[in-house]
């Protein structure tokens, strides 16, 4: 089996037309959501770049592979992946395929997509890196023009200083665009792979729709900004959520932008959508045309979503909004009828996938499952909750989130915990923490959040033992041993399952 795999960064879900989208034109991946599996309720892991992609890599969980902050905002965490971690091309390749990676890697800084064996450009870079030198030969060989940009788009700092930059019009035709320059690598790639008799793994990752959104005027203005309905979450007042959103929608200097602009760059936004789907049409047709459709499995998915205005933010960051943390998800086995599955997966299930696809041992990836059985139609049993955690961005900010069919539960270590009805309140706009009506959703949620976090080894769990509700523990948080005697060293902790009792001695 032949896998081809299709990565976007930092892409919101509601921007496509298989998910719902009235406006935007994605007639490619519509097409792959309409002959494949489309999971409604697919998740990332963590909402940054790097930790993500490690999860993808190893199909592990970020707190377990330790690779938890993109290097251009790293706050001393490891910059690579350990050298003894498993990773699926590691698997692959010892199974026969031939690895390709065409576009953004953003897996490590002194190892590259070449050091897991892939085959194509080193692109490590956190944004389209229109300087590198396989790019201008490519510009060169067909007579395209350098990369230009004007007319930026970018709030105001606190302190008065240029705020992030956002967007601006691209002085270069589609086929010099970097988009379009990926594409064709990738076909190159099938080409080759096409000819010859191995089986192949071929990734292409690309840079957007991060921002910023850098599009030629047929794209930026693509889309009439009067299409655009706003984010009901721009309303956000931040009003009993933890104080680092204010502050986060400070440093991407929302209050300074005027509202018109914020629609017109969701405008813009989807015009790099499109742009991409163009290009993804064109890697999908090709396959086609070379006979390869009916022996290749084909995933599209993004590391994680991204802001666009909601909640009065950009980017991503310390929060864990379904803006950033659902993500698109489709999956086309050849063989399997298509279908819309609501099983809560997640990005590191695809790593199983893979690995079950290829033919290879899945139990490395050890946070994984194959959605294999899923995309077949069958109904194998499925967790009810989905666990996401974050490390920071920028600086330190561990958090821990479940999800279940409606509610979701953020724990905030330094500040406010959060709690959304999901049903009620989609865009995640009222905090029901605090509630009273919600104290048995609460106590129900953070007792499955420690009781997860126990069974992965993520030791999160050691603060919740002694900071919230979490019933009865099963284990001494207060180091009391200590206390103990030589003639007490062999005391253990037992505990009743009267959840008001206290830990008792036991010899």
């Amino acid at each position: 089996m032949n896998l081809l795999f299709l990565m976007t960064d930092q892409h919101r879900v509601d921007t496509l037309g298989c998910y719902g989208n009235p406006h935007v034109a994605t007639p490619h991946l519509d097409r792959l959501a309409a002959t494949g599996t489309r999971f409604d309720r697919f998740y990332t892991p963590t909402a940054i770049c790097t930790p993500a992609r490690a999860s993808l890599l190893t199909g592990q969980a970020p707190f377990r592979h330790r690779l938890l902050a993109n290097y251009e905002r790293n706050v001393g965490y490891l910059e690579d992946l350990r050298e003894d971690a498993f990773t699926f091309p590691e698997a692959l390749a010892a199974n026969g395929h031939r690895l390709g990676l065409i576009g953004k890697w953003h897996g490590g800084t002194r190892r590259n997509a070449a050091s897991y064996g892939f085959e194509g450009p080193d692109l490590p870079g956190w944004h389209n890196p229109v300087d590198h030198p396989d790019y201008l030969a490519y510009l060169e060989e067909h007579g395209l023009p350098p990369y230009r940009i004007s007319d930026p788009v970018r709030g105001t700092t606190p302190g008065g200083n240029p705020g992030n930059l956002l967007a601006a019009r691209l002085h270069q035709p589609v086929e010099a665009t970097f988009e379009y320059y990926l594409a064709t690598r990738a076909i190159e790639h099938l080409e080759r792979y096409a000819a010859g008799d191995e089986p192949f793994f071929l990734a292409t990752h690309f840079f957007g729709p991060h921002l910023p959104y850098l599009l030629p005027d047929s794209y930026y203005d693509l889309y009439d900004p009067a299409l655009v309905e706003l984010p009901p979450s721009v309303a956000e007042t931040f009003e009993g959520k933890p104080p680092v959103q204010r502050n986060y929608s400070a440093h991407w200097a929302f209050d300074t932008i005027p509202i018109e602009t914020t629609r017109k760059l969701i405008a813009v936004y989807w015009g790099y959508v499109t742009l991409i789907d163009e290009q993804i049409g064109r890697i999908l047709t090709r396959l086609d045309e070379l006979g390869l459709g009916e022996d290749t499995s084909v995933f599209f998915t993004a590391d994680h979503g991204e802001f666009t205005g909601a909640h009065r933010l950009h980017d991503k960051g310390p929060a864990m909004y379904e803006d950033i943390y659902r993500i698109p998800g489709i999956i086309r086995i050849p063989g399997a009828a298509p279908q819309v599955r609501d099983e809560l997966v997640s990005l590191t299930d695809c790593t199983a996938t893979i690995l079950e696809l290829a033919g290879c041992d899945p139990s490395p990836a050890v946070d994984s499952r194959s959605l294999v059985p899923l995309v077949k139609g069958e109904t194998p049993r499925w967790p009810g909750e989905l666990v996401a955690e974050f490390h920071g961005h920028h600086f330190p900010y561990p958090q821990r989130m479940i999800r279940d069919d409606r509610y979701k539960l953020v724990v905030n270590p330094e500040s406010v915990n959060e709690l959304y009805d999901l049903l009620a309140d989609p865009h995640e706009l009222a905090n029901r923490y605090t509630h009273p009506e919600f104290r048995q959703v609460r106590a129900r949620l953070m007792r499955r959040l420690y009781e997860l976090l126990r069974d992965r080894g993520d030791n999160f769990y050691h603060w919740m033992t002694s900071m919230y509700d979490i019933g009865v523990s099963d284990y001494d948080p207060s180091l009391s041993a200590f206390e103990n005697d030589d003639a007490n060293a062999g005391t253990t902790w037992t505990a009743t399952a009267d959840p008001g009792a206290t830990l008792t001695e036991t010899p």
